[in-house]
């Protein structure tokens, strides 16, 4: 059986729909841990490895599935992921301890992985087809991300609520099922993409690289989320240690993962990722901190700090085919300087919280975070693919998304630390002049920004 003819709607349309399932699986798990704990009798520290399990895989599976689309072509890659997410979803509600369901959300963190970097890598081909600009189809594969995490906490409630836990796995099947069948049937046929026998694909692979990667990437991240109290000083030398091993091979292996030299002389894309780095930074900053603020301090109820905190995703949504059109009329440099400043803007006004909790003026303010959310992110992602090689936008990408997650990472550890003498309006201010500092380097970030000259 062969695929149709290539329909670049709908494909797109497809591709947005598997990339929606990696954070749609981060943030609707959140409404699980209560009923996962009296499910398996487990304590708070070690439900928490079913959020940290998906982290990690993602992080670490991102830049590696990014590799593999750039090598071996984007549509059989997420066609891969797709399968492996329905197969792992349908057999995780019947699994029989907690440590097999960490296991699979690991695998369908992998499986989710697959899908933005193919996603990228196709967006030129797509993007040719239907005589688009890149910026349409990077544009509602971003809004897809946006609107998965925004509503991931309602979705993840609903059915903890209405049938249990096993169907927050169970909702994944028919999705990454749909999601498969089309690009299949309406994607362009990969081309240009490496053949040859398996041994000496396996030769040219870097497998030790990828390894190390990896390896690296893991052991600092469990560090910074301390998985393992005590050690968590000895994980990150051991990470250091490994990276520059790390680094070292793909210096002399050829063909590397990872092209250091290259990436090293490639500027813009270097800024990109800082960028991204500190501006989740910021984002999550206020995702993860505002929320414990208004329960803590504020005596707001969950479902009412859900519905204050809506806005801030829901602005985002808004915004982002605005800023595409932005985009295309005055280039990705002004407008991800004007994102940056209402992010400013919006991370300072945050500073009146340290008077009042009022509810209407949280409303406003999370709104108000929202918008530099949507531009900043969506000139990001077309910042990346301009900065990127055509011939490497997969593994570009895939490190984009990891970006994401180590400044989500580092919001939540320094989160911690500030808020560890209690959660009260004065440390939330002494947060907010952490954001406004944070918010002034992704600032000379993107003011130094340039797109590579073709």
């Amino acid at each position: 059986m062969t695929a149709n003819k290539p329909r670049p709607g709908l494909a797109i349309a497809a591709l947005s729909l598997g990339t929606a399932l990696n954070p749609l699986n981060s943030s609707m798990i959140a409404v699980a841990l209560v009923v996962l704990r009296e499910h398996f009798e487990l304590d708070v520290a070690t439900v928490t490895w079913v959020i940290t399990s998906f982290y990690l895989a993602s992080a670490a599976g991102q830049p590696l599935m990014g590799r593999l689309a750039d090598r071996f072509g984007p549509r059989r890659l997420f066609m891969f992921g797709m399968a492996l997410v329905a197969v792992t979803c349908a057999i995780a509600p019947f699994l029989p301890n907690f440590a097999l369901v960490c296991v699979a959300r690991a695998l369908m963190a992998v499986g989710t992985a697959t899908a933005y970097p193919s996603a990228v890598v196709m967006v030129t081909e797509l993007s040719r087809l239907a005589n688009l600009p890149s910026t349409r189809p990077l544009g509602r594969i971003q809004m897809a991300n946006t609107s998965a995490a925004a509503v991931g906490p309602v979705v993840g409630g609903l059915l903890v609520s209405l049938v249990g836990w096993q169907a927050l796995f169970a909702i994944n099947v028919p999705i990454a099922l749909l999601a498969m069948i089309v690009v299949y049937k309406v994607a362009p046929v990969d081309s240009g993409r490496e053949t040859g026998r398996l041994g000496q694909l396996i030769r040219d692979s870097d497998i030790p690289g990828i390894m190390a990667f990896v390896t690296s990437l893991m052991l600092a991240m469990m560090a910074l989320l301390n998985v393992l109290p005590g050690y968590r000083w000895y994980l990150l030398g051991a990470a250091t240690v490994i990276g520059a091993l790390f680094a070292w091979r793909e210096l002399r292996f050829k063909p590397p993962f990872l092209d250091l030299r290259l990436l090293g002389r490639n500027r813009p894309l270097l800024l990109v990722y800082l960028l991204f780095v500190v501006f989740s930074g910021v984002y999550y900053f206020a995702f993860f901190g505002l929320p414990q603020l208004l329960q803590e301090a504020g005596h707001y109820d969950a479902g009412v700090v859900g519905l204050l905190m809506l806005p801030l995703a829901a602005l985002s949504v808004v915004v982002t085919p605005l800023t595409v059109r932005f985009i295309e009329r005055f280039g990705v440099r002004p407008v991800l300087i004007t994102g940056v400043l209402i992010l400013t803007l919006a991370a300072g006004t945050l500073g009146f919280l340290t008077m009042t909790l009022w509810a209407p003026l949280v409303f406003v303010l999370t709104a108000l975070m929202g918008v530099p959310y949507g531009v900043v992110s969506t000139a990001s992602n077309q910042g990346l693919y301009v900065s990127a090689r055509p011939e490497e936008r997969g593994v570009a990408a895939g490190i984009f998304q990891t970006c994401r997650y180590l400044g989500a990472i580092t919001a939540t550890v320094l989160i911690g630390v500030l808020y560890g003498p209690g959660v009260n309006q004065a440390n939330w201010g002494t947060m907010v002049l952490v954001m406004l500092g944070l918010s002034v380097v992704v600032l000379v970030l993107a003011v130094m920004w340039r797109k590579p000259a073709v």
